[in-house]
């Protein structure tokens, strides 16, 4: 992959993982067929492998504008790295929240 693709892949992935986990809610929220536990359990595996592959497009994005004479891209890099970092927080965050939950009614 060129670094010229690499941004704005990396931001188009972050941008899918930042949204998965309150598209699922939304989904949930209203619809009658999707029980929220599994809209939550799906948006979170989905928040997570897009975190990790926008991280690895942000980094290889960034080596090349960092290796590039004209620094193209370097806002796009930035944002990607805005979103990459988001979106995987989020799906760690759903990711504890959920095992979390999955202890609680394990014990109970």
């Amino acid at each position: 992959m060129s670094g010229s693709r690499g941004g704005p892949l990396a931001v188009a992935l972050g941008a899918v993982a930042v949204a998965a986990v309150p598209a699922a809610c939304a989904l949930a929220a209203f619809s009658a067929r999707v029980p929220l536990l599994r809209a939550v359990e799906a948006s979170v595996a989905v928040a997570v492998v897009a975190g990790l592959a926008s991280v690895a497009a942000y980094r290889r994005a960034r080596a090349a504008v960092e290796r590039s004479v004209r620094r193209r891209g370097e806002r796009t890099v930035r944002v990607a790295r805005l979103l990459a970092l988001a979106g995987l927080y989020l799906g760690v965050t759903g990711a504890l929240a959920l095992a979390f939950y999955g202890l609680l009614r394990l014990r109970s």
